[in-house]
């Protein structure tokens, strides 16, 4: 399962069998899905291989066991996709060793081990990113993250009655100081954080006093918008900055106070701690409708009505098909919305001195850019996910060093939703206003000719079985690498 394992048990567009053409598809992919094992057997001479078989094309046999690639496989998902992006190839292999070795580094005490795998299994590329700081800073962003990961899920339940939800969500940043206080709710893994939430109570209760006052007023402040929106609308466009800054720009607030509270960076303006903080929301607000109308008992509608009515009369409306015009229109007035705040979010970077916390704070920065330029325009955001390839994330990852590579990935992200611009969409003259701005500054800096560049010209012309043999090699030093060494 050296492939599964490397791009997700779900993905079954890269085809892993063994040699047994007694198997059909249904019981290969519950296999699959499982990752246990296929008993081995001796197809008979009258069987017939299954159906995806028909069309092999290479063939490896890999620690014993067969790899069977099909003409589709190469045409669509993840080896498709890898075939026509090879150069995902290492930098997606950097980014499993770097979370394998995460995994190794949990630390021994029970609530610091929750804590931390708890952060793995709640955002991964979150927890990726946050073991470049400092060990001391890293606890602070861990545990602030996690108590405002659980303050959401009470916010996000929609089974809780708003009597019941709003009371706890004032009173929050009181329970975080104790470690007998608990409330399930949520799904998942949020319901495993908020039924043993007394792990990050007491990981909170060991940070320095800095640290938790900045952690309890953010806390305190986030819980009380939180609860003022339960019972109001997002109307307006005022109230969807001020349902984001509550959200997402309290978070920024709250980070810039422990970078200095760490000695590590000046204080930051709360204008442009805020501003990050509503890049990123307003992308996940944008990219996340189908999921949030379609929620559960009940709909969560973020997307302003000073926008949206707009359009259609009411917000589900937009995921009907016989509305895809209007849709679009919207969608692209969202992402206008969105831009304002890409300056502001450059000027907050450009002024971070230690490494770390730049990488830190510049990898969301770039993905927020990258996803809004693949949601513009794109009707399908109102029919399923639409998000980064995997191969592309891990390049933001990876290249993500300096200001330079930061200003040469706003300019690309931006050159390539300016081309998806409809000079007869009703924002055009607005959006390209916003694109123009920020790609002034961005060649202003004197960085674009410094870096790699994101954007694809033209699509290069590879030699597919050498594309996989590449990726056979790859995977099979990443097995190496992986695996323990035996005694």
């Amino acid at each position: 399962h050296i492939f599964n394992d490397f791009f997700g048990s779900k993905s079954n567009s890269l085809i892993l069998k063994y040699q047994d053409a007694s198997l059909d598809q249904a019981q290969y992919h519950h296999h699959l899905l499982l990752q246990k094992p296929i008993s081995e057997k001796t197809p008979s001479s009258n069987q017939s291989p299954p159906s995806h078989s028909q069309s092999l094309c290479v063939r490896f046999q890999v620690l014993g066991v067969w790899v069977f690639f099909s003409s589709s496989d190469l045409e669509m998902g993840t080896l498709g996709t890898l075939m026509k992006h090879p150069d995902d190839i290492y930098p997606l292999l950097k980014l499993k060793m770097a979370a394998k070795n995460l995994e190794k580094q949990i630390p021994p005490e029970p609530h610091w081990a929750f804590c931390y795998s708890m952060l793995h299994k709640v955002s991964r590329s979150f927890a990726l990113v946050i073991q470049q700081l400092g060990t001391e800073l890293r606890n602070a962003v861990c545990i602030f993250y996690l108590v405002l990961r659980a303050l959401d899920t009470v916010e996000d339940d929609t089974s809780i009655a708003a009597d019941v939800k709003v009371p706890i969500l004032i009173a929050f940043h009181r329970h975080i100081y104790d470690p007998d206080w608990h409330f399930s709710c949520g799904t998942k893994d949020y319901k495993v954080l908020m039924d043993q939430f007394h792990h990050v109570s007491t990981a909170f209760l060991e940070l320095g006093k800095g640290y938790q006052e900045a952690i309890e007023d953010i806390t305190k402040r986030m819980g009380a918008g939180m609860a003022k929106f339960i019972c109001k609308e997002v109307e307006t466009i005022d109230d969807y900055d001020e349902y984001c800054h509550y959200v997402a720009g309290l978070v920024g607030l709250g980070l810039s106070k422990l970078f200095h509270a760490a000695d590590k960076e000046d204080l930051a303006s709360d204008s442009l701690s805020n501003s990050m903080g509503l890049f990123l929301q307003k992308t996940n607000i944008i990219r996340d409708y189908l999921e949030d109308i379609n929620e559960i008992p009940k709909s969560r509608m973020f997307w302003p009505r000073q926008i949206w009515s707009k359009y259609v009369n009411k917000l589900e409306d937009l995921k009907y098909e016989e509305n895809s015009d209007k849709a679009v229109q919207c969608l692209n007035d969202m992402v206008t919305n969105a831009l304002i705040h890409m300056e502001d979010c450059l000027k907050y970077m450009a002024a971070l001195r230690d490494p770390a916390i730049f990488k830190f704070c510049a990898i969301p920065q770039i993905m927020a850019i990258g996803t809004l330029a693949l949601c513009y325009n794109n009707i399908e955001l109102f029919r399923g996910v639409v998000k980064m390839r995997r191969g592309l994330t891990a390049k933001v990852i990876d290249r993500t060093k300096s200001m330079d590579d930061v200003y040469g990935a706003f300019f690309d992200f931006s050159s390539i939703l300016k081309s998806k611009v409809d000079k007869n969409d009703p924002n055009a003259t607005k959006t390209l206003s916003r694109l123009e701005a920020v790609q002034k500054t961005c060649r202003a800096s004197g960085a674009l000719s410094k870096r790699k560049s994101y954007i694809v010209k033209g699509e290069p012309s590879y030699n597919s079985t050498l594309i996989v043999a590449l990726f056979i090699i790859l995977a099979i030093v990443y097995a190496y690498l992986s695996a323990s060494p035996r005694i």
